[in-house]
């Protein structure tokens, strides 16, 4: 048996916000809400709706943000390799 509810006084912003979310994942405003009480009546909170949507970034993009996180890079990963190799 379905049952229709009904949300009342959403702010403008918050439903914009949610029109967004269901654009982003390719589904209606009434399956995203659906999506979004489902996960919240999941008892484990786990539920894949709730979990937030992956960005999707370029290698370039991926590459400038550890060159901002290391400017000076890494220690090159050689000397270990070998040391696990060595070891066997």
């Amino acid at each position: 048996m379905m049952i229709s509810l009904s949300v009342k006084n959403v702010p403008a912003e918050l439903a914009e916000r949610l029109r967004a979310r269901a654009e982003r994942n390719r589904r209606s405003l009434q399956r995203e809400l659906l999506a979004i009480l489902e996960a919240a009546a999941d008892e484990r909170g786990t539920h894949p709706a709730v979990l937030p949507p992956k960005d999707k970034i370029s290698i370039e993009e991926l590459a400038a943000r550890a060159r901002k996180l290391f400017p000076q890079g890494t220690e090159s990963s050689v000397a270990y390799i070998r040391e696990m190799r060595d070891t066997r």
